[in-house]
């Protein structure tokens, strides 16, 4: 997995896919891949939308690179985040 050490120099305008992985104790139902227009979109439907059982497992591959939830949570917590956040979702 890539490592996110600028989130200012990151192309949130790319096309990304994201790749929800379902662990074997996880139950949840699985959400399967998911393509977004642009990185920021993918970002804010993991953080905001997917579920927090497949969040941890998740995959998002934008321009070759691939990068963990981890990082997903620091793109999307930064300041360079381009889309506005829901306020629920800065407690995950």
């Amino acid at each position: 997995m890539t490592n996110i050490a600028e989130p200012e120099l990151f192309d949130f305008e790319a096309a990304a896919e994201l790749f929800p992985v379902r662990s074997r104790k996880n139950k949840l139902p699985f959400g399967g891949y998911r393509r977004f227009d642009r990185a920021a979109d993918a970002i804010r439907f993991a953080i905001e939308d997917l579920p927090p059982g497949l969040l941890p497992g998740a995959c998002l591959e934008v321009e070759e690179m691939r990068i963990d939830s981890k990082d997903m949570r620091r793109l999307y917590h930064s300041a360079a985040f381009p889309l506005p956040r829901r306020a629920a979702a800065q407690l995950r």
